[in-house]
C-alpha cells in the first residue's frame, strides 16, 4: 500500500525540490568551473540571504529563540561545508557520478534519524535503501571504469565527504522544519553559509563577471525554491520516508549533465537508476495492519 496521503504529498514535494536543486547543481557546476566552488557558493549564499531576508521581514517573521537559532547555525555549518566540498568535487567528475556518490547521505540519514530523532526504522525503509544502494554501487563501478584520473578520484572523495556532512544536515533539517517555517529555514541557511564563508573573501573571493550574473541569479532562485520545498516536506513526514527521494536526483543529474556538458550515460548508469527508483518505491510503502475477524475478536 502507498504511504498515507500527507506523507505522499510530502514525498512528492520533496521530489520536486530535489529536481529543482539538481538543475541548480548544473548552474553551480559551471560557476565552480569558471570561478571556483568557494566563489560560487559564497555569492549564491549572499544573494539568497538578501532575497530571503527581504521576504522574512515582509511576511512579519520575528528573530527566532536562542534554541532555534542554535539549530539554524548548526545546520548552516553542516550544509555549508557539504556544498563547498560537493561543488568542488562536481567540477571534477560527471554530474551523474557526483550525485550518485551523495546517495550515501540518505542511507546514513536513516540511521541518524533513529539515533537522534527517535524514529523507528521500518523494514520497508531498510529494504528500499539496500536496493537503492545496490544501484549506487553499479553506477560507481561503471564511472570508475570510465575515468580514474587523479582529479576524478579527488573529486569523488570530496563528494563522499560532502555526503557525510549532508546526512547530518538532513537530520537537522527535520528538527529545524518542526520549529520554523520554510521562509525562516531558507533565510538562515543562506545567512549562516554566507557568514561562514565571508571571512576568507579577501584571499579567495572574486567579484562575479557579467556573464556569470544570469546563471548565478538562477542558482540563487532555484536554491531558495528547493530549500523551502524540502523544509515544507520535512515538517510533514519522517526523515526515513523522505530520505530515499534523494535518489531521484540521479535521473535529473544524468539529464542535466548530458544537456549542459555533453556527459554520456553508460549502461551501468541505466541499471543503477532502475535500482534506485525501485528502492524509492519500496521505501515509502507501509505495511497494511492486520484486521481481526469477528470470530477472533
Amino acid at each position: 500500500m502507498p504511504a498515507a496521503p500527507s506523507s505522499l504529498r510530502a514525498f512528492l514535494v520533496a521530489g520536486g525540490g530535489i529536481m529543482v536543486y539538481t538543475v541548480m547543481d548544473a548552474l553551480m557546476k559551471q560557476l565552480s568551473i569558471d570561478s571556483g566552488a568557494y566563489n560560487a557558493v559564497l555569492w549564491r549564499s549572499i544573494g539568497g540571504a538578501i532575497l530571503c531576508g527581504v521576504l522574512f521581514v515582509a511576511v512579519g517573521r520575528r528573530w527566532p529563540a536562542r534554541a532555534t537559532l542554535r539549530l539554524h547555525i548548526a545546520r548552516g555549518l553542516a550544509a555549508g561545508s557539504s556544498v563547498v566540498l560537493f561543488f568542488w568535487g562536481l567540477a571534477r567528475v560527471p554530474m551523474a557520478q557526483g550525485v550518485a556518490l551523495t546517495f550515501l547521505a540518505p542511507l546514513i540519514a536513516l540511521y541518524l534519524a533513529a539515533l537522534f530523532l527517535g524514529e523507528t526504522i521500518r523494514r520497508a525503509a531498510i529494504v528500499g535503501s539496500v536496493i537503492a544502494s545496490a544501484g549506487v554501487l553499479v553506477i560507481a563501478a561503471g564511472e570508475v571504469q570510465a575515468d580514474a584520473s587523479t582529479q576524478a578520484v579527488l573529486g569523488s572523495l570530496a563528494c563522499v565527504a560532502a555526503s557525510v556532512l549532508y546526512a547530518g544536515s538532513l537530520i537537522l533539517l527535520r528538527r529545524q522544519a518542526q520549529v520554523a517555517d520554510p521562509v525562516e529555514v531558507a533565510f538562515f541557511a543562506n545567512l549562516v553559509i554566507g557568514t561562514m564563508l565571508l571571512p576568507a573573501a579577501p584571499w579567495l573571493g572574486a567579484v562575479p563577471a557579467w556573464a556569470q550574473l544570469l546563471p548565478l541569479s538562477g542558482a540563487i532562485l532555484l536554491n531558495i525554491a528547493s530549500v523551502m520545498a524540502l523544509a515544507w516536506a520535512y515538517a510533514r513526514a519522517e526523515a526515513q520516508v523522505l530520505a530515499p527521494v534523494e535518489y531521484s536526483a540521479f535521473v535529473w543529474a544524468a539529464l542535466a549533465g548530458w544537456i549542459a556538458f555533453g556527459e554520456t550515460v553508460s549502461p551501468y548508469t541505466v541499471v543503477g537508476a532502475l535500482l534506485i527508483v525501485a528502492g524509492c518505491v519500496v521505501a515509502v510503502r507501509r505495511r497494511v495492519p492486520a484486521v481481526q475477524s469477528e470470530a477472533g475478536a
